[in-house]
């Protein structure tokens, strides 16, 4: 992996992703050992963190968050806190994925939802994995 594999923004400094503000723990795997971190912003393109040490812009790394691993460059650095450039864009169902309850504590449904209607079989795949996420399995008749 090399900085020159990495997306830019435009021209104009604009990002093209969408970003998702959130607070859940991930971890940062480093030439220099893992670093226990905050994720704080996140999209397809790439995420904020916050940590301590603060690896210094141009650093290569790999991110984690629950499925998600992926190479990864420090854009920017600050201290405690850095931007992060994904060596390629992750999966729209992956961001989704962290962004449902991190625990099945937090789940607070005090009756069964369905979904009503016909649902295919990518939005019946992102049901699953959204409930493994949080601890419960989706039986293929609650569609």
């Amino acid at each position: 992996m090399s900085a020159d594999t990495f997306n830019h923004n435009d021209a104009a400094g604009q990002r093209k992703a969408k970003r998702a503000r959130v607070l859940l723990a991930a971890k940062l795997k480093t030439a220099d050992g893992e670093i226990d971190c905050r994720l704080r912003d996140l999209s397809r393109k790439g995420a904020l963190i916050e940590c301590r040490p603060t690896p210094p812009t141009g650093t290569e790394l790999v991110f984690q968050r629950g499925a998600i691993s992926v190479p990864a460059r420090v854009a920017w650095s600050q201290p405690g806190r850095i931007g992060l450039e994904f060596d390629h864009m992750i999966d729209e169902a992956e961001v989704l994925v962290q962004l449902g309850p991190g625990t099945p504590k937090e789940v607070r449904t005090p009756y069964r939802q369905t979904i009503r209607g016909s649902v295919s079989e990518h939005e019946r795949k992102l049901a699953a994995t959204w409930g493994m996420t949080v601890g419960i399995t989706i039986p293929d008749g609650s569609y």
